[in-house]
């Protein structure tokens, strides 16, 4: 079932794009990897979450629904470990994150990495594009390819390339190329990257007292990110909308990096994406001057403002969120702003530290507040 709906996102009020994993989908994920159970009843689990959960999405008032990512253990390692050339290992050590060490999890290369016409993603794209209806859209989620360049503490190692940098972009573009194709022809309108890198290099920037362009370790990686996100941007469907989420770090309602966009803002403003979601949910991400540099690209790109956290459960007040978007609009005309949660709700299988009746009550405030702000345009932006 392609989309025919009319409505085009981001939507004034939208998702980054996953769900707390209900119980009972955690525990048949458990007994998987303890070969309790088969694939077979691994899937039928899911497939059952998944359309309960976009059932929710649609009674919240949602027109943009995603899967969850139910189907994944991680936002990022899922999606590179189905490519060809590459394979997941479990390191010694996870991630350090500002409360702690998260799970551990890795990628290597280990021959040149290439499309996979059977990544498993594409099966539960297909699903979600058939249960979704023609009223809303199925929007898919992928990492940057700015996530996947080499890099221990990300914990991303290349056992194959070597110095050989420039043939990686030249592979990693044509991945992604054929696999944002692949996506099209399965009927996905929507996609987004999800995108670590410029939120993590402007907390490296931050905190060496950067506050212009980032270092000069950084920039060659910067101007790499740029110039293979707009190849994929500028080769993709005209009417497939692409969009990138910039993260400072989701796991356990805990973040990695804190800084100011100010750094990267040169670059984000270089991309010819059609939308931007962007953190702003406490003062780890700066001010809003940063984003007249995107609204002077003359692109007349959307920006979807984080403002309400997925990290806690406390509810931001109308009074607040409203302010807060007078401010943002002195940088960017209202008409070209919507509204979002700051990032999904779990990022890995964990989840967040809030309920689902929590989530949900985040989920109103976002479609609530954008209704009153603009009340004549809340259905497409």
């Amino acid at each position: 079932m392609f989309m025919t709906t009319t409505i085009k996102p981001p939507f004034r009020y939208d998702i980054v794009g996953s769900f707390l994993r209900p119980e009972k989908l955690k525990a048949v994920r458990a007994d998987y990897a303890a070969k309790k159970i088969t694939a077979a009843e691994l899937k039928a689990t899911e497939d059952e979450a998944v359309k309960n959960l976009v059932d929710l999405q649609l009674e919240h008032g949602l027109k943009a629904v995603t899967d969850g990512e139910f189907r994944r253990s991680w936002w990022h390692l899922d999606f590179f470990a189905g490519l060809l050339g590459t394979t997941y290992f479990t390191p010694e050590q996870g991630y350090f994150f500002h409360g702690g060490e998260t799970r551990a999890g890795g990628i290597r290369y280990v021959d040149r990495v290439r499309y996979n016409p059977d990544h498993p993603f594409f099966k539960g794209f297909e699903f979600l594009q058939q249960i979704t209806p023609k009223t809303a859209v199925a929007k898919q989620t992928i990492p940057s390819p700015s996530v996947f360049f080499p890099n221990t503490a990300a914990e991303i190692y290349d056992d194959y390339y070597g110095d050989n940098l420039d043939q990686l972009y030249t592979d990693l573009t044509a991945a992604y190329q054929q696999t944002i194709q692949h996506f099209y022809d399965l009927g996905c309108r929507y996609l987004q990257l999800d995108d670590t890198s410029w939120g993590m290099w402007a907390s490296f920037a931050a905190d060496q007292h950067l506050t212009t362009d980032v270092s000069p370790q950084i920039k060659p990686l910067a101007d790499a990110a740029v110039k293979i996100i707009n190849e994929l941007a500028d080769h993709k469907p005209a009417d497939l909308t692409l969009t990138m989420h910039v993260c400072r770090g989701n796991y356990n309602s805990d973040w990695a990096g804190a800084g100011a966009y100010d750094p990267v803002a040169d670059y984000l403003a270089q991309l010819h994406i059609d939308g931007y979601f962007l953190e702003y949910d406490d003062e780890r991400s700066g001010g809003f001057a940063p984003l007249a540099k995107i609204a002077a690209n003359g692109r007349h790109q959307k920006i979807v403002l984080g403002l309400i956290t997925s990290k806690r459960p406390e509810l931001e007040s109308f009074a607040t969120l409203k302010a807060r978007l007078d401010d943002a609009s002195q940088y960017v005309p209202l008409a070209d702003l919507c509204l979002s949660p700051q990032c999904g709700f779990a990022s890995t299988e964990e989840g967040n530290q809030l309920t689902e009746a929590q989530q949900w009550a985040k989920i109103d405030l976002v479609v609530q507040t954008a209704q009153q702000i603009w009340p004549n345009n809340t259905t497409k932006a």
